[in-house]
């Protein structure tokens, strides 16, 4: 009987905990106003081929719906539960440096804050978009399906963590 009130509340405190994804966009939104968190590259390509980049990590990681703000200059989509992972939100915000530069910041939050098994971190978005950049910067169209990933990636994910 403790077993089971013990494994009820346990289901409480993450269903209580998690924020729905509406609230998490606004949330990263919010905190890209505030110019609080995120991480930010600069790359040596123009803004149209970091959107396409973007797009296209987007479709290998197989997000939920993107919404594009091209007039605000981002793009923000997330990740439903699947099996252990909670799920998350990642605003990418693409924006010209200088002429020949592009800045690229990524926010994600997680839909559950202990939640260790969501794919979508500004560390897997930014393996992602070297990836892709790399596969454009060899002459090559970006593929549809994606590619296999570094195992750099998973390194950098468990520093993150």
């Amino acid at each position: 009987m403790k077993k089971h009130i013990m494994s009820l509340l346990a289901v409480a405190f993450l269903v209580g905990g998690c924020a729905n994804m509406q609230e998490l966009s606004d949330c990263v939104i919010q905190e890209r106003k505030a110019g609080k968190v995120g991480v930010t590259k600069v790359y040596p390509i123009p803004a149209d081929q970091a959107w396409a980049i973007t797009e296209a990590v987007f479709r290998w990681e197989k997000t939920d719906e993107v919404a594009i703000h091209r007039t605000e200059n981002y793009l923000i989509t997330s990740t439903g539960m699947k099996m252990m992972a909670f799920g998350s939100v990642l605003g990418v915000w693409i924006e010209p440096a200088d002429l020949a530069n592009t800045k690229i910041t990524a926010i994600a939050k997680r839909r559950v804050d202990s939640d260790f098994f969501t794919n979508l971190t500004e560390a897997t978005f930014f393996e992602r978009f070297e990836q892709g950049l790399k596969i454009v910067q060899d002459g090559k169209e970006l593929p549809v399906v994606s590619p296999e990933k570094n195992n750099q990636g998973e390194n950098a994910r468990r520093k993150e963590q």
